[in-house]
């Protein structure tokens, strides 16, 4: 309920009119005072209390605010998050495709040389295999490399865009293994790159491997 200060002063002044000694002068003039001190008081606490309550309606304005822009930036976020994992998922299938699509590319690019060596790059196919038990090699490994069959003689083919000594080292490993595999020796072993390194080249040459190429990196 909201103090009436204008009726408070006119009932202490009454008071002090109406006073028959001196002594209730006295007493009703400190009422007077004490009531104008209580006016001033309050009308200062009233002031405070009110800038408070518009620096808390501020405040109050600024969290929905900010509470807002935290629901765009989350949302911001999920969508971010969902189109980075449709990326990854685009990526990760163009790869695939790539790395086919490189393949073929490359056995045609050298196709004249290839059917020198008596391959025809068309009919090149991959042979994938699994080792689950690890019967040939680790349990659980790949095995994967291009095969070409031509009047009962297999050949095995390996293609990079760079060739390098451990991709030699590991195509004969792994000619090896699908030797094992096929239960048949291999008639010739082919890398075909782009570009290979020199030492990488010596080594297909030491190993017994022919190599197709483009260029050769020193």
């Amino acid at each position: 309920m909201e103090l009436d200060w204008q009726r408070l002063e006119e009932v202490v002044t009454r008071a002090v009119l109406r006073a028959r000694s001196e002594e209730m002068k006295e007493v009703a003039e400190a009422l007077k005072l004490l009531a104008s001190y209580m006016k001033e008081g309050f009308e200062k606490t009233f002031k405070i209390l009110q800038e408070h309550t518009n620096i808390l309606q501020q405040h109050s304005k600024l969290l929905e605010e900010h509470s807002k822009l935290l629901e765009r930036h989350e949302k911001r976020l999920e969508e971010l998050a969902r189109a980075v994992g449709e990326l990854k998922v685009a990526v990760g299938s163009l790869g695939r495709r790539w790395g086919r699509d490189l393949e073929r590319t490359v056995l045609e690019l050298y196709r004249h040389a290839l059917e020198e060596r008596g391959v025809e790059p068309g009919r090149v196919e991959k042979f994938v295999y699994t080792d689950v038990d690890g019967r040939f090699y680790r349990r659980g490994a790949k095995i994967e490399v291009d095969v070409y069959i031509h009047d009962g003689g297999m050949y095995l083919v390996e293609v990079k865009s760079h060739a390098e000594l451990d991709d030699v080292e590991w195509f004969y490993e792994e000619a090896g293994i699908v030797e094992k595999i096929l239960g048949r020796k291999a008639a010739k072993l082919i890398i075909v790159a782009v570009n290979i390194d020199k030492e990488a080249l010596q080594r297909a040459q030491e190993l017994g491997i022919e190599a197709v190429y483009g260029a050769v990196i020193e």
